[in-house]
């Protein structure tokens, strides 16, 4: 295990590490990120990246395929910065002020739907910014959650509008979770233009804290949610059954002993982490009856 000592003066809200592994980006309430090199020998600091005026909360890095080294990150302050790396270092590309309030938090899209850019605002919208060149050329603002969006995740592209490989576009989803104690799926609509509400999840009676889509491809579609009620939820669909109602399932049946802030599938998506306040993580798999046991305590 490799510790990164004294890397903020303050507390640190966030961390991403980017496709391959090597860079780590570090967001902290002292305004700024940080910069650092992964390699075997060890995580070496690289850069302070500033131009945040509050707390940062966020950061998120886009997928190499898409032609550039690309970092969004997000605050109080509510900007969402965009910055590109040139000749070896983090430059600031572009400051959007989209929300009037806190952006909790902002997700690349997978690189099968495009350059398009979730977030997450405190004043309860959400924005999809689609980018060229990392310059946004369009801009969707959606109602979603009375009282705040806390968090999003953008869903495996798995349906398609054609059969052949070279004129296939897939349709962008993605799940929401906010202050209304709600998740919330969404769908763009082509022919309007526009993110339509597919469905709302009920099931947690408190403040829905993080949310990830499983990246698995197969019969089912997962996504996991977790709340300041001490609860995690697994929501499943018959991917064959797109009018179907989602089912849900309770992790740790005995209940977690504090508040959750965090769920995230691993990349085969058969496993998933759960952390909360008691700064314990904690990982689960589903078993054959289809209940969710603890891997390891």
């Amino acid at each position: 295990m490799v510790k990164i000592e004294n890397a903020h003066g303050e507390v640190i809200h966030h961390a991403a590490l980017n496709y391959y592994g090597t860079r780590l980006a570090t967001c902290s309430s002292d305004k700024t990120v940080k910069i650092f090199e992964v390699s075997e020998s060890g995580v070496t600091p690289l850069e302070t990246l500033t131009g945040h005026a509050g707390p940062v909360w966020y950061a998120d890095w886009c997928h190499p395929s898409l032609g550039e080294t690309l970092l969004a990150t997000c605050g109080y302050d509510g900007r969402v910065m965009i910055w590109k790396e040139q000749n070896g270092r983090m430059v600031a590309l572009d400051t959007l002020a989209v929300h009037s309030a806190s952006v909790n938090c902002v997700k690349w899209a997978p690189h099968e739907y495009g350059m398009y850019l979730l977030c997450g605002s405190a004043e309860g919208k959400i924005s999809v910014l689609g980018l060229k060149d990392g310059q946004v050329i369009s801009t969707k603002i959606i109602e979603a959650h009375r009282f705040g969006v806390n968090c999003i995740s953008w869903a495996a592209p798995t349906n398609t509008t054609s059969t052949t490989k070279e004129d296939e576009e897939h349709v962008r989803r993605f799940v929401s979770g906010g202050n209304d104690n709600l998740v919330k799926i969404w769908t763009y609509n082509k022919e309007k233009e526009e993110y339509e509400l597919e469905d709302t999840l009920e099931g947690h009676t408190d403040a829905v804290t993080a949310v990830d889509w499983s990246p698995t491809t197969l019969l089912q579609s997962y996504l996991a949610s977790v709340s300041k009620d001490k609860t995690c939820l697994v929501w499943t669909r018959n991917n064959d059954d797109k009018a179907g109602k989602w089912s849900k399932a309770v992790v740790n049946a005995t209940g977690f002993e504090k508040p959750l802030g965090s769920v995230s599938w691993s990349l085969s998506g058969n496993l998933l982490a759960v952390s909360g306040d008691d700064r314990k993580v904690t990982i689960w798999k589903e078993s054959s009856e289809g209940k969710w046991e603890q891997v390891e305590k």
